[in-house]
């Protein structure tokens, strides 16, 4: 793929931290210089200039949570989501992606999630999967967590393992100390995540497991990273009060709220005022996840599909209220790049990749560079999947 030179000149970086009004370089799908009026490269070398007057240019943002070959099907073979498409991500300004399986490992596979990954990789995105799904054992691709960990680079964590629903596998103590310990030496033999991402559900046991294994473990809190946890208010608390004692990351997902659920924004909002470690936070998509509601015999009433402009739509809403842009933009990137040990994602410095999003007045993304190359300009989606829908891009 071709890598351009691009200078942005006069752009407001925050990189999270505000650095005020500069110029960034990019080249070889890196960030080459930072700084006040940076000199032209030689004329021989071809580069865009792009004027910003003063638009916000902030980091490519990491979603952790991406069914990238769909999610569902808990309602016959008919409601299996569809795969996640190119312009799904970039124009939402993410551009990195974690790729997982959730309550179906019968039909799906890590190797399909992997080769969606491939794809999105091709077009010009950056991408990771995790390896299992909901289901003990784990669906692998080598058999074994240690053998998917070690020997393929593509998959840095074990996800989403169910909690506290009625469609998990209903791990005891032991097996999910077992899976933590393998995440974990994993991730220090190969320097990737080593954790373990849990898929919380609705259930009145909530957290207590993980509570329970970092009693009686020597694991680190960071092995455990709960997901959804911001989908009722008990288990809201649950995870603030198990943060406080245990410091635990926690990860908040993109979805519609309810009378008795937060939404992102509010999420973020309650977490940075409740006076808590504000790098623990990360927030994801959930995109091309199913989105359902069941009653109480486990019948599915309906389901939606998960969006990862659900992130921009909650960075909007952060704006709005009055939130600064320094305070909460690390939720989107940087926190989750930090705890992926994804090392050149999720901040603009140089040696970092050239992930960049300009944000419009109102904090969507109008341009999106992913690795030094053109994926979204004037809010249309330049790049695509072979497949992908030739429909008008939609806001």
């Amino acid at each position: 793929m071709n890598v351009p030179l691009i200078l942005f000149r006069h752009a407001h970086v925050y990189s999270p931290q505000d650095l005020g009004f500069c110029d960034v370089l990019c080249a070889g799908g890196r960030i080459a210089a930072i700084g006040a009026a940076l000199e032209l490269p030689p004329a021989s070398w071809p580069c865009e200039v792009v004027q910003l007057d003063g638009a916000r240019l902030i980091p490519g943002m990491v979603d952790g949570h991406v069914h990238l070959c769909g999610g569902g099907g808990e309602a016959g073979a008919h409601t299996r989501v569809p795969r996640v498409q190119v312009p799904h991500l970039t124009l939402a300004g993410v551009t990195s992606a974690i790729g997982l399986l959730g309550t179906d490992g019968s039909t799906r596979s890590v190797a399909e999630s992997l080769a969606c990954a491939r794809a999105l990789e091709h077009a010009g995105l950056s991408t990771w999967c995790y390896t299992g799904s909901y289901e003990l054992p784990l669906v692998t691709l080598t058999g074994s967590v240690r053998g998917d960990l070690v020997h393929n680079d593509r998959l840095i964590a074990v996800g989403e393992l169910a909690l506290s629903d009625h469609r998990s596998s209903q791990p005891t103590l032991q097996e999910l100390l077992r899976i933590a310990s393998d995440c974990h030496v994993c991730g220090m033999m190969t320097g990737k995540a080593g954790l373990l991402h849990l898929h919380m559900g609705d259930g009145p046991r909530g957290l207590e497991l993980v509570r329970q294994a970092l009693q009686q473990s020597e694991l680190p809190a960071r092995t455990f990273h709960p997901t959804h946890v911001n989908r009722n208010r008990q288990l809201w608390q649950q995870t603030k009060d198990l943060h406080r004692e245990r410091g635990i990351f926690a990860d908040v997902t993109a979805f519609e709220p309810d009378d008795d659920s937060l939404g992102v924004a509010a999420a973020v909002a309650d977490w940075l005022d409740s006076d808590l470690d504000p790098s623990k936070l990360t927030a994801s998509s959930d995109g091309g996840g199913c989105l359902p509601v069941f009653d109480g015999d486990g019948g599915l009433l309906r389901m939606e599909v998960g969006q990862s402009m659900g992130l921009s739509d909650a960075l909007v809403q952060l704006l709005a209220s009055g939130r600064t842009l320094q305070s909460v933009l690390p939720t989107f990137t940087s926190n989750p790049a930090r705890l992926f040990r994804l090392r050149a994602k999720g901040e603009i410095a140089v040696g970092r990749d050239a992930d960049l999003v300009v944000l419009d007045d109102a904090g969507r993304a109008r341009e999106v560079v992913a690795n030094g190359n053109w994926m979204v300009r004037n809010g249309k989606a330049l790049v695509r999947g072979q497949f992908d829908d030739q429909t008008p891009d939609t806001r």
